[in-house]
């Protein structure tokens, strides 16, 4: 029980780092000595000290190390990449025993770090929460093993169904409250994606004004560049990914991107994000976009807001024949929460 318990905390200090590590995974670290927790930490920042570090850094008695426990949310990194490899510092202060929630898929990486310990004499225990941890870290094992980015499909509709009006306005459906909760959701992703409509008729920035962090980069699907270079995508204030099927081009914050097949719209999308790193996107609209990533299933998880207004006729909302997995009240809109799960 207390090694769950400890594993728990660890996990609870991991995603202090969603939206501020990415490339990389989120991972908390929690130093124990008999049942006393002496040191705690988590990967703050990308290019920045590891968890595992922080929380040696922060242990007051380092004597106590080879005596204690070190419970970690992932595998320990086995090579040099902007830092030192984690293991070897684990083994360079003798820790007598390391529990891992996850093990890495990172080639780099994948098991490496767990022999490692394990040839320097220092007893290894792994999958303690596991799906817990592959929970908080579903962003970078989805972009490991997929090859992809992780897809998270957000959108709010009416009560009776209907994602905007007829003209395509949709300000606002959902209430001021849940807006901001869409903000810390920009913030927590690589990219936020619209279409053509979406970005024509709601003109949107795309960035986190509403909450505290780092903007997300724009991501739009406009086909044959039908859209005004007077939006707000286009003010080169943000990183900008426009793919369209015409042409190439280059701006200081904007690239326009030549898609080649139509029928592959979306994997020639997704390719070159991955080539960029670019390890999660929520695509935010509007419903002709949703559900063409909803019919070829790509996507791994699906936020819907359901607002107690009505527009009686209108464009409809795309539908998942799945069930819901969360359903939470945010200032009486509802929020139902979809995934396809995490192992």
């Amino acid at each position: 029980m207390s090694d769950t318990l400890y594993m728990q905390r660890a996990l609870e200090l991991a995603v202090l780092g969603l939206g501020t590590v990415s490339p990389n995974p989120v991972v908390g670290c929690v130093i124990v000595h008999e049942n006393r927790i002496i040191g705690e930490g988590w990967h703050q920042k990308y290019g920045g000290p590891h968890a595992e570090v922080n929380a040696i850094l922060s242990v007051r008695e380092p004597e106590l190390l080879p005596e204690s426990t070190v419970y970690v949310t992932l595998e320990p990194c086995s090579h040099f990449g902007k830092t030192p490899p984690c293991a070897d510092l684990l083994i360079e202060h003798q820790v007598k025993r390391v529990v891992i929630c996850n093990l890495d898929t990172n080639p780099l990486v994948s098991g490496r770090g767990m022999s490692k310990l394990r040839d320097a004499g220092v007893t290894v225990e792994t999958g303690l929460l596991q799906e817990e941890g592959r929970k908080i870290n579903r962003r970078f094992f989805t972009f490991m093993e997929k090859k992809r980015p992780f897809i998270l499909l957000k959108w709010a509709q009416t009560a009776d169904g209907f994602i905007a009006r007829e003209d395509f306005s949709s300000k606002w459906i959902s209430n001021t409250e849940a807006r901001r909760l869409v903000h810390k959701w920009r913030a927590e992703q690589d990219g936020v994606m619209v279409g053509t409509n979406t970005a024509l008729y709601d003109n949107p920035r795309l960035n986190v004004r509403d909450w505290t962090g780092d903007d997300p980069i724009r991501i739009v699907l406009d086909r044959y560049r039908r859209l005004p270079k007077s939006l707000y995508l286009f003010d080169q204030t943000q990183v900008t990914l426009c793919y369209n099927y015409l042409e190439a081009e280059s701006r200081e914050y904007v690239q326009w991107l030549k898609l080649n097949d139509p029928d592959q719209m979306l994997e020639e999308m997704l390719e070159d994000m991955y080539q960029r790193k670019i390890q999660s996107v929520m695509v935010e609209g509007g419903s002709q976009l949703l559900r063409a990533f909803l019919k070829k299933d790509l996507w791994d998880e699906a936020r819907v807001f359901v607002s107690t207004q009505r527009f009686g006729k209108g464009i409809t909302a795309p539908v998942i024949h799945l069930p819901f997995s969360e359903k939470h009240e945010i200032k009486g809109d509802l929020l139902y929460v979809y995934h396809r799960g995490y192992n």
